[in-house]
């Protein structure tokens, strides 16, 4: 029977503490999965002290106990073409999680995301009498529903982060739970409480290099838009250069804008600056891009200071929604990806903001439509404040709306879910 919701009281019923020590296979394959899995694992960590994690994560689920077998960065491949082109290593990669979940003898596995890779783990490992719970439920609202025919094969439950995901595993009665997206839990709410002018001047206090950018500036600044091409480094080759035509556009229309592209850590801080060093002196003294370890969530404190946030399409959308900032989306792919995606893809929106709310609150241009005439178009008729004004409302009614929604925690929904498939 396909389940729904998961009440405090049924899990209050489980002594989680009687059962053996628990050794959890998690595997994150890329730096949003280990957000997502970190919370995961923190919640679990507060439900017992003993449990033993094998597998794949970044630096936060490191830091909740987890000895990643190999790098993250391994599994995150962006795009049909470059999947091709890295299958051996993942394929790899996979035989050697395999062996060290076989050798961990895990109880449990949980596949965050990258359902292409984590769905053929499970399936291995399901038939062993694994627990295999696939967090962030596959697309198949979206396109190839026929997918849930292998997701049943593989998993015991699924995670979902937005409630219109469930009807395709009601429909299929396949056990799934909406656990709302942690950023839900997560995002600080002081973030959107705080006047923007606040933020951005603690921001800019705490960090030497966005000191220095905004001394030389003084107050000449008329809007600050964040800047967030993706996480990967196909993401960021594909699009930065499309975001920085944009950027040039925008410059010619007002010199006084000024642009803040905060990274995910050292490493792509240098791979974005060496695409800007590339450009124009002009384009080059707008844009700062910021790195910072010291301060935690230092992405989203750069979105919320910022006037508008011109990003490429995926989790950071939804965090934009959360911290009520205006955006733009900007997405590519290579050309073959697109145009398979094109044809099997069946909802109309790739944003997260847009497909929460049924209709295009917020500005989307993939593709072709992702130039720079276009981008500065978008945005310059963004900054106007009708249509900011109108954005901004549109962002609150959705936002409040999920949240009605989401109200059941990840750890405990497993934890109910695993009691009640030993003992049916």
């Amino acid at each position: 029977m396909t389940t729904s919701a998961v009440s405090s009281d049924t899990v209050a019923a489980y002594d989680l503490s009687k059962t053996p020590p628990l050794v959890i296979g998690i595997v994150a394959g890329e730096v949003s999965g280990d957000s997502l899995g970190a919370d995961f694992m923190q919640q679990m960590n507060n439900l017992r002290d003993d449990i033993v994690w094998v597998g794949v994560g970044g630096s936060k689920m490191q830091a909740q106990g987890l000895q990643s077998i190999f790098p993250l960065a391994r599994l995150a491949v962006m795009g049909l073409v470059e999947v091709m082109a890295q299958l051996p290593d993942l394929l790899k990669a996979r035989r050697e999680l395999l062996e060290a979940f076989a050798a961990a003898n895990i109880d449990w596995f949980i596949g965050i995301d990258a359902p292409d890779f984590n769905l053929r783990v499970a399936k291995k490992l399901k038939p062993q009498g694994v627990f295999c719970v696939q967090y962030v439920s596959p697309s198949i609202w979206a396109w190839r529903e026929s997918r849930i025919h292998g997701i049943k094969a593989a998993t015991n439950l699924v995670l979902c982060l937005f409630p219109f995901e469930l009807t395709v595993y009601e429909r299929h009665n396949h056990p799934a739970i909406c656990v709302g997206h942690p950023l839900l839990r997560t995002v600080n709410q002081a973030l959107v409480d705080t006047p923007t002018n606040q933020l951005r001047s603690e921001l800019v206090w705490h960090n030497d290099g966005l000191q220095q950018f905004f001394i030389e500036r003084f107050d000449d600044v008329s809007q600050l838009i964040c800047v967030m091409p993706g996480s990967r480094r196909g993401e960021i080759n594909a699009i930065l250069p499309l975001m920085l035509d944009g950027i040039q556009r925008l410059l010619l229309l007002d010199p006084k804008l000024c642009f803040i592209i905060p990274t995910v850590d050292q490493n792509h801080q240098y791979i974005v600056q060496d695409v800007i060093d590339k450009r124009s002196e002009q384009l080059r003294s707008a844009i700062v891009v910021v790195y910072d370890d010291r301060q935690p969530n230092f992405s989203q404190q750069a979105m919320a200071s910022a006037d508008i946030v011109m990003l490429a399409s995926g989790t950071a959308t939804f965090e934009a929604m959360l911290l009520e900032r205006p955006m733009v989306v900007i997405y590519q792919l290579n050309q073959l990806t697109y145009q398979v995606a094109k044809r099997l893809v069946k909802v109309p929106y790739v944003a997260l903001p847009n497909i929460l709310a049924g209709s295009a609150i917020v500005p989307e241009l993939i593709q072709d439509q992702a130039s720079g005439d276009n981008i500065c178009r978008t945005v310059m008729r963004l900054l106007q404040p009708r249509a900011y004004a109108e954005q901004m409302q549109n962002l609150v009614t959705t936002k409040l709306e999920l949240q009605q929604q989401s109200n059941h925690d990840p750890a405990n929904s497993v934890v109910a879910e695993w009691f009640a498939q030993k003992n049916s």
